[in-house]
């Protein structure tokens, strides 16, 4: 899988196996939150049909199934795909069982019970050094859920969509970007966005937020969020208030 193919079809895929409802979906929370598209398989032979439907980019597969061992679904995917990046996740810290795994092709190893930011840097290095994703060393582009923001360019996308927008309705944006999940007064974006307090300013914002809701939000679930008689929010797509 190349940058290029990335491109045309959007998002990074990252198909999550595991056995562990709530375990995938704290994984696919924060696969999300990285930008990434997550597609969940509950065991072995699940994964085997998702990976050929959806083509992933990168698999984050646990050791144990319920109906495959992992390292079976490991030998099958590499058998498809031999250059599918594999992060695999283990309860079983034996150095047997990890080179085990490496030899079968999994490229990286995280123990059980691991933190959710260690899987996406590992995650990330992964997909970089296989080209599925663009290594950013700089803060001109910021992420949340599906969007994407290049601040250099001035371009929005989301969920893989190119959105235009005005000069103003972008600075609106980049300021709720630079603050994700916090609340903004009406006065913080006039001063930020217009540098300025004028009467009646607070309308202005209520139009401009209108009108950023309906290019970012449209046909898909919101993130722009009225937090009423304090401001705005920007918040990724499943977060909590």
């Amino acid at each position: 899988m190349t940058a290029a193919s990335t491109s045309r079809t959007g998002r990074v895929r990252v198909l999550i196996v595991d056995d562990e409802p709530a375990l995938t979906e704290v994984l696919s929370v924060a696969v999300t939150e990285a930008g990434w598209r997550p597609y969940p398989a509950p065991d072995g032979q699940s994964a085997l049909r998702m990976a050929r439907g959806c083509a992933p980019h990168a698999v984050v597969l646990d050791g144990m199934l319920p109906d495959l061992d992992g390292i079976q679904v490991l030998r099958r995917l590499r058998h498809e795909n031999p250059g599918l990046p594999v992060l695999m996740l283990t309860a079983r810290d034996t150095l047997e069982h990890r080179i085990d795994g490496l030899e079968n092709g999994a490229d990286d190893y995280v123990t059980k019970p691991f933190s959710l930011e260690e899987v996406v840097v590992r995650l990330r290095g992964l997909l970089r050094r296989a080209g599925a994703e663009r290594s950013r060393t700089d803060d001109s582009v910021r992420v949340l859920g599906d969007l994407v923001v290049a601040v250099e360019s001035r371009e929005v996308h989301r969920d893989g969509d190119r959105i235009a927008l005005t000069a103003k309705e972008f600075d609106l944006l980049g300021l709720l970007m630079d603050h994700p999940r916090q609340v903004l007064s009406k006065a913080q974006i006039l001063d930020h966005v217009w540098s300025s307090s004028f009467d009646g300013g607070g309308n202005l914002v209520e139009v401009y937020i209108s009108s950023l809701r309906r290019k970012i939000d449209r046909g898909r679930a919101p993130m722009i969020h009225t937090v009423r008689g304090v401001g705005y929010a920007i918040r990724p797509v499943g977060a909590r208030s």
